[in-house]
């Protein structure tokens, strides 16, 4: 395997051995299988409502249940991770996401179904702290950004697959079945996952003796986890009661009390480190909530503003995903070409040209509308595709995968967030504006965020401070401010 820090060359697929593609594989399943459930679980809430003669409202409140323990997940399987090894956290995840799926298919009323969603968010966290740790970790250090772009877009190719699986299933026999086809992949995924070696930059360190100091640890070590415990029961039943839908006051006095346990948290695990773990957290949450608005609302604005018929939807997502895709891709190459930072601020700032075009182009130009939603899509979405990499070049071998973990899945929380702040905003304007509004306004503040590198600006502005006092505790976390060789420190 080679690991010069060169530029790559056009033929790096040359340069990759058979077991990087096996341990590629083997995540990429994972990351295909987050994309399927989610737009499963949208597709089939008319039938479980019905089943479970739910209101529409409380239906979708389905959708959110991952939402309430994926940080959780995304914290206590990185944990594991940084303890005991990738491999085996990301066994862990696709264990964790294989189970939920499976009791999603037997559920008898709403509350089953809702705590097995909350077991299928814990699995699909850790895959974001595992399988994407494991991969930077595995592959030669020139390509890691084409690895997090290529790992990226199987998200959106299991979006797709779950789309056509629905029409081929549900009308045919019950929604149950969906659930348990998504564990067929999921079993060559554990096959797979439990033959590979462990990720080569955590082994160097383990036997350096680097990930002695672990979030795991720290968070459930001792009496830690009699202060740990409270705190995640606390953020935990706050979510669930803000996205069962409450007052705005009410609301916004939880989202405090909730952000309060998530910057405690971070303190308790990072440490000296928790400034960036907090910043990043804003970042990814400002991502999502650019991207998100388009994916989760524009059926909705394709049906009622531009009136197509379930045909024309289903086309139109193809295309969205098939853009989303190939941008993951892209942005993969351009920031191993010129850096993770250049690569996603131009993905993001060539997405601002397609925005208006899109929800200005009204009815009958259906050719065009499919191929401005490619390039939207493909510039604004797949720019994520070196998302997970930007995030973990901010953190030591030792937290990496729960800081990544859990501040990629607390920043996710951006993604329920999206869609209510779009259905605010298209009130006095029309949906199509709303979503426009969000999108060009929401993408000019991440851009602002990566070219300056706020993350890393407010750590440093920490540790100066820190420094300023005068040399502290030995054990404050400073051993785990070496610098990072994948460091994202690159002009823009």
């Amino acid at each position: 395997m080679t690991d010069s820090t060169a530029p790559p060359p056009l033929r790096w697929r040359a340069t990759l051995a058979a077991q990087d593609w096996k341990s590629f594989t083997a995540a990429w399943l994972g990351y295909a299988m987050d994309g399927f459930d989610f737009v499963l679980i949208t597709l089939v809430l008319t039938e479980i409502g019905k089943d479970f003669h739910l209101s529409t409202v409380r239906a979708a409140t389905l959708v959110s249940a991952a939402f309430v323990s994926r940080w959780f997940g995304g914290l206590a399987i990185g944990a594991l991770g940084d303890r005991f090894g990738r491999r085996p956290a990301m066994l862990l995840s696709i264990g964790l996401y294989a189970v939920g799926s499976v009791l999603c298919g037997f559920a008898w009323d709403y509350w089953s179904l809702f705590a097995f969603r909350m077991v299928v968010g814990l699995g699909m966290a850790g895959e974001y702290s595992a399988s994407t740790t494991y991969i930077i970790e595995s592959w030669p250090r020139r390509i890691r950004n084409t690895a997090s772009g290529m790992l990226l877009c199987g998200y959106p190719m299991g979006s797709v697959l779950a789309a056509k699986t629905y029409a081929w299933v549900v009308p045919h026999t019950s929604w149950r079945v969906l659930f348990w086809i998504g564990v067929v992949p999921v079993v060559l995924a554990i096959y797979l996952r439990r033959r590979l070696p462990e990720a080569a930059d955590w082994e160097q360190a383990n036997q350096a003796g680097r990930t002695r100091v672990s979030a795991t640890a720290r968070l459930f070590g001792g009496r830690a986890k009699l202060w740990t415990v409270p705190v995640c029961l606390v953020a935990a039943v706050c979510l669930v009661v803000v996205l069962r839908g409450q007052s705005v006051p009410v609301t916004l006095a939880l989202v405090a009390v909730v952000t309060a346990c998530f910057v405690a948290m971070s303190v308790r695990f990072a440490q000296r480190l928790w400034p960036v773990v907090v910043a990043l957290m804003v970042t990814v949450f400002c991502a999502f909530l650019y991207s998100w608005p388009m994916q989760s609302l524009l059926p909705t604005y394709l049906k009622t503003d531009l009136h197509y018929d379930p045909a024309q939807v289903s086309d139109a997502l193809l295309y969205a995903g098939f853009g989303y895709a190939a941008g993951s891709v892209l942005v993969g190459y351009l920031g191993d070409r010129f850096g993770t930072r250049a690569g996603y601020v131009t993905m993001l700032v060539a997405s601002l040209a397609f925005v208006y075009p899109v929800f200005a182009l009204g009815q009958g130009h259906t050719a065009a509308l499919w191929v401005l939603l490619f390039l939207l899509v493909g510039t604004s979405s797949g720019a994520s595709g070196v998302l997970p990499k930007y995030v973990s070049d901010h953190y030591p071998i030792e937290i990496r995968a729960a800081a990544l973990g859990f501040s990629y899945n607390v920043g996710a929380l951006g993604g329920a967030a999206a869609p209510v702040l779009g259905a605010r905003l298209a009130e006095p304007l029309s949906l199509g504006t709303a979503i426009g509004v969000l999108a060009l306004g929401v993408t000019v503040l991440v851009v602002l965020l990566i070219v300056f590198d706020v993350p890393r600006r407010v750590q440093d502005f920490a540790d100066a401070r820190h420094d300023a006092r005068g040399p502290g505790d030995p054990g404050d976390g400073a051993a785990e401010r070496r610098p990072n060789p994948d460091s994202t420190s690159e002009k823009v």
